[in-house]
């Protein structure tokens, strides 16, 4: 949980001290209602907190977007912080896998290609496991590609959460398509953020840089990969 003391940290400084005892508070009372280490995907239960907690934060500034929901699993924490709102969800994914989904790479999942069709298509595991978190009627699921979802949206935001393909093109393009649609205050989340090119792809990063030095976000909260930009 160390983590998770550092990066809200950032919030006490701005906003009291009574919001880390909140934080731990909040935490006890996450009650998943799904079995999370069952659900395929590569979020951290810390990472997935925090999602939770920060879509919580800004519920009341309107909706939530995420683009790359893969099998479900952070769609389950921002999901389950919009239903306890009465607020909704959107969530993009054309769920053809990325780069390192497709066969001969290295996050490859076999039991998740569509050996009919010669492609992947993680649709159906999605939607079992948002049926089975109670979730159909918070997220609404959009099976398409950023970009053509992006072209004809006007809503405005609360919170969007991007965590889709890895390339810098994929990158860039849910970077442009989806910020400017955040409303002042609202949260940008980007997920697998690696400092180190060691560690991982740098098109997160790259972003995150991006969106910084626009001078329209400061970051707010970091716990592992994932980063909390506020939108200023």
């Amino acid at each position: 949980m160390a983590g998770n003391i550092e990066s809200w940290c950032v919030r006490v400084d701005s906003f009291g001290s009574n919001l880390l005892n909140d934080f731990f508070s909040i935490l006890k009372m996450i009650k998943l209602p799904i079995e999370i280490n069952a659900v395929k995907g590569f979020l951290h239960p810390e990472e997935g907190e925090i999602l939770y907690r920060s879509c919580l934060e800004i519920a009341y500034l309107g909706p939530a977007l995420e683009v790359g929901s893969y099998c479900g699993k952070s769609t389950i924490y921002l999901g389950l912080a919009c239903l306890e709102n009465n607020n909704t969800l959107y969530a993009i994914d054309h769920h053809r896998g990325s780069e390192e989904h497709q066969p001969g790479e290295g996050y490859h999942d076999k039991e998740l290609f569509d050996v009919k069709r010669n492609q992947m298509d993680s649709f159906s595991e999605f939607r079992k496991n948002i049926e089975m978190a109670g979730l159909s009627e918070t997220v609404i699921p959009i099976v398409s590609s950023s970009g053509a979802v992006a072209r004809n949206w006007v809503g405005p935001l609360g919170m969007v959460f991007i965590d889709g393909g890895h390339s810098m093109e994929a990158a860039l393009n849910d970077y442009r398509s989806w910020s400017c649609h955040l409303r002042k205050g609202g949260f940008l989340a980007i997920h697998d953020i690696f400092l180190d090119p060691s560690e991982g792809g740098q098109a997160p990063y790259e972003i995150m840089k991006l969106a910084l030095s626009s001078g329209l976000f400061v970051e707010i909260r970091r716990v592992r990969t994932l980063v909390v930009l506020e939108r200023i």
